[in-house]
């Protein structure tokens, strides 16, 4: 009874101030609109990572070893020719310096065979010499050209990472340092280089973290555009069917107020948008719309029957704004608890996201019936909540599919309809255990598979060992490491074991690999030096005969700057996700086989471009069932507290269940990996869809009052509720569209179309699950008089509000 006198008193407040409550929205939206212009999409390359995981830990105390924040740029011939003339070497020196102007980039770690880290060593009658393969400036003419082959051939490191064994490419890898770094700035100098130095004998194909990142925010500028395509498609959508002011106007005026708010308050916070997850908002914006629909189609029924745009208004309110609210509650707890996972850009996605969605309250539920109260009275009432002979052909349409489905969800045809559903849940279930977490493509699945991105990991992969490396980690207890044996033995002996794997990586390179060379030219040249003695004096010196005319920071790839630390890299032909659990699972038996602990080191596991990737991978498949636990918790909570009855939640919660499986088993037909980015896509799909369940139970309970008959009263529900959510489930489906359609980032046009998936599916359960359980099992509450969602139109009829003196 508290609640009733609560919604009655909000209902009188609002509507008889109209006026007022327009003008404190207003005052809202100014202050929210100041933050508009603090709104930043911007990704932050370590908030992408779960900050707890091991992989991630080890990647923030040893950055250096296998940063993924590296561009890499093949230079490749398509004549048939090699690399080895004037002017591809011309090429890859200037690109080579031309990198090293672009800001952000650590000028330490730009490698290729045109910079003096990409070094070769030499024995001569004056002593030993380590010099760049490339001097000063490229070479022009036979002798010259035929020296750096020469100079190559004697550079392990140069012959397996920085030129292709048909010699038909070369590498340059430039690492960018992330506090410096703008994916824009860098994405469009990376491509003048592309477009200046591409020709009929050449081409220049570009890969790494960075250019991923660029490609994301070169196709998000089509999001305005796309943004404005939806936009201009709902109120078309609306106008088609609406035909009358309030109808369309309403909506566009709510929506368009929650927006300013949500993005406001993300302004205001100063957190960066994910270019990612904009589709998101345009889902919010959607939802918007569908409460508002929701709200306007009762409107428009009361309106009808008292004539009194007021008094329609307050008992619209009064009836809407306990499911209204519930529904959007349900929709703030799967976005927020999408913040259960330990991934900063996931918590302040879930934080703006949340608090956008909990908004819809005042501005959809609240301000919808306010507005429809001041504008202009439809003339098309009987055309759009009238008898079927009155109503427009659309309305007719809908009303036919509707008479369809209450048949099918009631009466004779109920059983046959729960067996083909049980046979649906069973397959679906089945399905959805074999749902792969994680990469299933060679590349990103980001973008479309003929991507220039994707085509230049294909094409990189295809040369060089691979564009992505798993580091393990040798880190150091005491001492330099890189100079003590028993680090050098267990790298090599990690190495062997890893080669000897069903799953060998393609490479593997650590300080171990040097050092021989390095005491064979020490001890003179003769090859029988090349074994190093199994004592530290043996390996000091090797190291020392390496480092000698050059700098430590010539072999930061391999150990830090103190030599205290030191890495085993790997690479692999690709990063699907098969062959990386395959790479991990041979590393930790490995690292098993050699010994984890030592005295002077430790063995760690592991930092480099494919950790990074699990451990995003291990949070999504670890949290999607926290999250999916969660939401269940919390909206069975509260949705048996609404009702007062824990078979009302459960008679919601089978059908979002149902449709989570569904949504998954065809994510799995589609050859789709549940990533980071989907994630919040499920998560959403449970509190979004449950929306149009409580709808439609809430209008059956209140049928049910009238009717007694409960095929009756679940015939009348869907003639009516059932109207609006088929309705805005059709305008919800049009406004995502264009994301499929028009969107350059696969990504981006996958969850588009996962989202279409998502409403139709919860619609049609909605619309004939939900009245099929309650057909069936004929649960109490709907005939219950006293929870807080069975109100009826004649419950709005208290004392003192503007319907008591006057009858329906």
């Amino acid at each position: 009874m508290f609640l009733e006198t609560i919604r009655h008193k909000v209902a009188r407040i609002a509507v008889r101030n109209g006026w007022r409550t327009i003008g404190a929205a207003l005052l809202i939206s100014l202050v929210f609109g100041y933050g508009l212009f603090r709104v930043e999409a911007r990704t932050i390359f370590s908030d992408l990572f779960p900050r707890t995981h091991p992989f991630v830990q080890a990647y923030i105390d040893h950055p250096n070893f296998g940063n993924p924040l590296t561009v890499t740029i093949m230079v490749k011939r398509t004549d048939g020719q090699d690399i080895y003339s004037a002017e591809t070497m011309a090429k890859i020196n200037a690109i080579s310096r031309d990198i090293d102007l672009v800001p952000g980039v650590d000028h330490d770690q730009i490698v290729s065979i045109a910079t003096a880290k990409a070094r070769y060593t030499t024995l001569t009658a004056e002593g030993i010499y380590s010099n760049p393969i490339m001097d000063d400036t490229p070479p022009t003419t036979r002798t010259e050209l035929a020296e750096i082959r020469r100079r190559v051939s004697e550079s392990p490191f140069a012959r397996t990472f920085l030129v292709s064994a048909d010699g038909a490419a070369a590498l340059i890898n430039a690492t960018f340092i992330e506090r410096l770094v703008d994916y824009g700035t860098v994405f469009d100098q990376v491509q003048a280089l592309v477009t200046k130095h591409s020709d009929a004998q050449h081409e220049i194909h570009v890969a790494g973290w960075p250019t991923l990142t660029g490609w994301v925010y070169h196709f998000g500028g089509d999001t305005a555009m796309i943004f404005a395509v939806t936009l201009g498609l709902m109120f078309l959508c609306l106008l088609l069917v609406m035909r009358n002011t309030a109808g369309v106007v309403t909506p566009v005026i709510v929506s368009a107020i929650s927006a300013v708010w949500g993005f406001g308050f993300v302004g205001w916070i100063g957190h960066p948008v994910e270019p990612l997850l904009m589709v998101v908002p345009l889902l919010l914006i959607a939802r918007s719309f569908s409460h508002s629909v929701q709200a306007t189609e009762r409107y428009y029924e009361l309106l009808r029957e008292c004539g009194d745009k007021r008094k329609a208004a307050e008992m619209s309110l009064a009836v809407m704004v306990a499911p209204g609210t519930l529904g959007i509650f349900t929709d703030a707890c799967g976005l927020l608890l999408v913040g259960l996972a330990p991934i900063p850009a996931m918590e302040r996605f879930a934080m703006f996201t949340g608090f956008w969605a909990l908004m819809l309250v005042p501005t959809s539920v609240i301000l919808t019936p306010v507005l429809l109260s001041l504008l202009p009275t439809p003339k098309n009432l009987d055309k759009l909540v009238g008898s079927s002979k009155d109503a427009g052909i659309v309305h007719r349409l809908l009303e036919t599919a509707l008479g369809q489905l209450a048949r099918l969800s009631t009466g004779r045809m109920a059983r046959l309809s729960a067996i083909v559903f049980a046979l649906v849940a069973v397959v679906a279930l089945a399905l959805m255990t074999k749902i792969q977490v994680g990469n299933p493509v060679e590349g990103s699945n980001l973008l479309r598979e003929d991507s220039a991105f994707n085509t230049a990991v294909r094409d990189i992969n295809a040369h060089f060992p691979g564009v992505m490396s798993l580091e393990v980690i040798f880190e150091g207890k005491e001492g330099r490491i890189v100079r003590q044996a028993d680090t050098l033995i267990a790298m090599r002996a990690l190495q062997r074991c890893l080669e000897r794997q069903p799953h060998p990586p393609t490479a593997t390179l650590s300080f171990a690999d040097y050092a021989p060379e390095a005491n064979r030219l020490f001890n003179g040249g003769n090859p029988k030096w090349m074994p190093l003695d199994r004592d530290d004096a043996a390996v000091s010196a090797a190291a020392n005969a390496l480092m000698m005319g050059t700098s430590p920071k010539a072999f930061l790839h391999v150990a830090d700057f103190e030599q205290k630390n030191a890495t085993v890299s790997l690479w692999y032909r690709n990063n699907k996700q098969a062959t990386v659990d395959a790479a991990l699972a041979d590393a930790r038996q490995c690292i098993a086989t050699v010994g984890p602990e030592h005295d002077t080191f430790r063995i760690r596991l592991a930092s480099g471009s494919i950790a990074l990737q699990q451990s995003i991978n291990d949070t999504v498949d670890t949290y999607q069932w926290y999250i999916l636990a969660g939401l269940n918790l919390v909206i069975g909570i509260g949705c048996s507290l609404a009702y007062r009855s824990v078979a009302a939640a459960l008679v919601l919660l089978v059908p979002v269940n149902l449709a989570n499986a569904m949504l998954t088993a065809y994510m799995v037909l589609m050859g789709m990996g549940l990533d980071v980015n989907s994630l919040p896509i499920l998560a959403i799909g449970i509190g979004v869809g449950i929306d149009y369940g409580i709808y439609m139970v809430s209008r059956i309970c209140e049928e049910f009052k009238d009717a007694k008959h409960m095929g009756d009263a679940i015939t009348a529900a869907l003639l009516t509720c059932g109207k609006a959510i088929l309705f805005t489930a059709l305008l919800m489906t049009i406004g995502i569209l264009p994301w499929y359609v028009l969107s350059e980032l696969k990504f981006l046009s996958d969850m588009g179309l996962l989202l279409i998936v998502v409403m139709t599916i919860n619609m049609i359960l909605a619309l004939l699950l939900v009245p099929l359980l309650i057909y069936l099992f004929r649960p109490r509450f709907v005939s219950a008089e006293h929870h807080a969602l069975s109100e009826s139109l004649d419950d709005t009829m208290v004392p003192g509000s503007a319907t008591a003196s006057s009858s329906l």
